[in-house]
């Protein structure tokens, strides 16, 4: 079995890899520009404060991975699957996220401001102190995520469904709400952010 590809400090631009099995790669510094990563699969692999511009991950997979800290800049992740991967600090900027299959994983301290993230299953999710400032979130699920910190300011949560999440330090009054499915928690939280005094003893 060959070696499992790595780099530190490296500028890849227009690499096609495509449908390549990454296995556990370990990318470090690296700046990848116009790189294909369609139908590409890692497992284990580990990329590191690393920029990815214009690159294309479309329809690929990646198995407890990890994208630290990363910057990635209008690329796009059409149909990808990402199972309990780790993108702790990572920012995203004009990315296509939609359709994505995220299966549990810790995305705590993301950035995805205006973010389109309509309709997707987001469930379990770790998404402590993310920004989701003016992201759409429409129609998604948030069921048992944990959003505690998270910054919500204008995002868009119409029909989202966050029952089981928890919403600690959480500004839901700073988001956009319209059939929002709250548990009785969130209820609460929620109407003492308007100012109301709930008695749930009764």
């Amino acid at each position: 079995m060959s070696d499992p590809l790595t780099g530190t400090g490296q500028h890849f631009r227009d690499e096609d890899w495509y449908a390549e099995e990454l296995g556990a790669a370990r990318f470090t510094d690296c700046t990848f520009t116009d790189v294909d990563f369609s139908e590409a699969t890692t497992r284990g692999a580990v990329f590191e404060s690393c920029v990815f511009s214009t690159c294309r991950f479309n329809a690929s997979t990646h198995v407890s991975s990890a994208f630290v800290a990363c910057e990635f800049r209008r690329t796009s992740f059409f149909d990808a699957t990402l199972e309990g991967c780790k993108l702790s600090g990572s920012s995203f900027s004009e990315c296509t996220l939609r359709p994505v299959k995220i299966v549990g994983g810790t995305w705590g301290g993301v950035t995805m401001r205006g973010a389109v993230l309509t309709r997707l299953d987001l469930s379990g999710l770790d998404l402590r102190e993310a920004d989701l400032s003016m992201a759409n979130l429409s129609g998604s699920s948030l069921r048992g995520s944990r959003l505690d910190g998270a910054t919500l300011r204008e995002a868009d949560l119409d029909d989202t469904d966050l029952r089981g999440a928890s919403l600690d330090r959480v500004d839901l009054a700073a988001a956009r709400l319209s059939g929002t499915r709250l548990d009785l928690q969130g209820a609460v939280m929620l109407a003492e952010l308007h100012g109301a005094d709930v008695d749930v003893s009764l």
